[in-house]
C-alpha cells in the first residue's frame, strides 16, 4: 500500500495574499523550491493477516518438534532439539513482525527531475526481524545437513561462517542507502552463498557417499530441497528489496512461503526420515545424555575425556 505524506498548502496560500512592500526598485521574481513529494510503503491487511498465519503455523510445529524429542532416546534427541529451535526463532520472528515490533522504515530516493533535485521519496518498511530469524536459523539447518551426511568440523565452520555472511551482507543491502551501495553489498552474499553450496552440495555429497543408500539417497533430496529454497530467496531479494518490484504484501508472502517451506516442511521432513533411520544414524553419548560425570571430565560422543585440571 502506497500513502502519499499530505503536504500543507498553507504557506502557498498565505504567499497569494501578502503584497511585497512599495518599493522603487523592480521586485525580484518570487521562487519557492519544489518539495519532495513523500511516499509509504506498509503492509495492508493481507500481509498483517500472513505474518500472523505463519506465527501460528512456526507455533505449532514447534510444539510438535518438542513432543517428537521427548519420544526418542536421549542419545538420538539431538536433531530434534536443534530442528525445534528453528521453528521457535521462526515463531519468535513472526510474532516481532505481526505486533510490528520488528519494523524500521526506510527512505530511499525514487524520484529526480531533469536538473537532479529530489522529487520524489519512498520510506518503505524494513522487517529487520525476519534478517535476526535468518542469522540464527539458517546456521542451524546448515548444521542438520552437514552432521547428516558427516561433514568434518573444519567443512562446518566454514559452512556456517559463509552462510552468516550470506545473511548480514543482506541486512546491508537492504539498509544500504544507495542503490549501488546495496546491489554491491548483495554480490557479496552471493558469494558468500555460492561457498555454502559447494560445502554442501559437493563436500556434503563426497562425505555422505560412504554412508548407506537410504543416507545417500535422503542427503541428496533435502539438500537439494534446501538449497532451491535459498536460492529463491536470493532471487525474492533482488525482485522485492533491490529492484522493488513487489510491494510490501507480495513481499511479505513470498518469504513467508519460503519460511514455512525451509523450516517447518523441512522440520518434519527431517526428522520423520531421520527416526525411520535411527539404528543407521549415530547416537550422542557423553554430555549431552549423561551430563558431567562423578570424575570432573566432560565427554562428548566417544571421544576422549578432558579433565577440568
Amino acid at each position: 500500500m502506497i500513502l502519499p505524506q499530505e503536504i500543507s498548502d498553507g504557506a502557498t496560500r498565505v504567499a497569494a495574499i501578502l503584497h511585497p512592500p512599495q518599493t522603487s526598485h523592480t521586485p525580484l521574481p518570487t521562487v519557492i523550491p519544489d518539495i519532495p513529494r513523500v511516499y509509504h510503503q506498509t503492509s495492508s491487511e493481507v500481509g498483517h493477516r500472513t505474518l500472523w498465519v505463519v506465527c501460528v503455523l512456526m507455533g505449532l510445529s514447534s510444539l510438535a518438534f518438542y513432543i517428537m524429542a521427548m519420544r526418542a532416546q536421549v542419545q538420538k534427541r539431538f536433531f530434534h532439539v536443534i530442528t525445534a529451535l528453528v521453528t521457535t526463532f521462526g515463531f519468535l520472528s513472526y510474532y516481532a513482525m505481526a505486533t510490528g515490533d520488528g519494523i524500521t522504515p526506510h527512505s530511499y530516493v525514487a524520484g529526480r527531475s531533469k536538473h537532479g533535485a529530489i522529487t520524489d521519496i519512498v520510506e518503505r518498511d524494513i522487517y529487520w526481524a525476519r534478517y535476526v530469524d535468518w542469522s540464527l536459523t539458517t546456521p542451524i539447518l546448515l548444521l542438520d545437513l552437514c552432521l547428516l551426511a558427516g561433514l568434518n568440523g573444519a567443512s562446518i565452520l566454514v559452512t556456517v561462517v559463509s552462510d552468516v555472511i550470506m545473511i548480514l551482507t543482506g541486512l546491508f543491502a537492504t539498509l544500504s542507502r544507495g542503490e549501488a551501495q546495496g546491489w554491491g553489498w548483495y554480490a557479496f552474499a552471493c558469494i558468500a552463498y555460492l561457498n555454502v553450496i559447494y560445502q554442501v552440495g559437493y563436500k556434503g555429497r563426497y562425505a555422505v557417499s560412504s554412508k548407506d543408500n537410504k543416507t545417500r539417497a535422503f542427503f541428496a533430496s533435502i539438500s537439494l530441497f534446501t538449497l532451491l529454497l535459498w536460492t529463491a530467496y536470493l532471487i525474492i531479494w533482488a525482485v522485492a528489496d533491490g529492484a522493488r518490484r513487489i510491494n510490501v504484501d507480495g513481499e511479505i508472502i513470498a518469504y513467508a512461503v519460503l519460511d514455512v517451506l525451509a523450516k517447518a516442511v523441512f522440520g518434519f521432513w527431517f526428522l520423520l526420515a531421520h527416526d525411520r533411520m535411527a539404528r543407521t544414524l549415530p547416537s550422542i553419548d557423553g554430555f549431552w545424555s549423561q551430563g558431567v560425570p562423578y570424575d570432573g571430565s566432560i565427554r562428548v560422543g566417544e571421544g576422549r575425556a578432558i579433565d577440568d585440571d
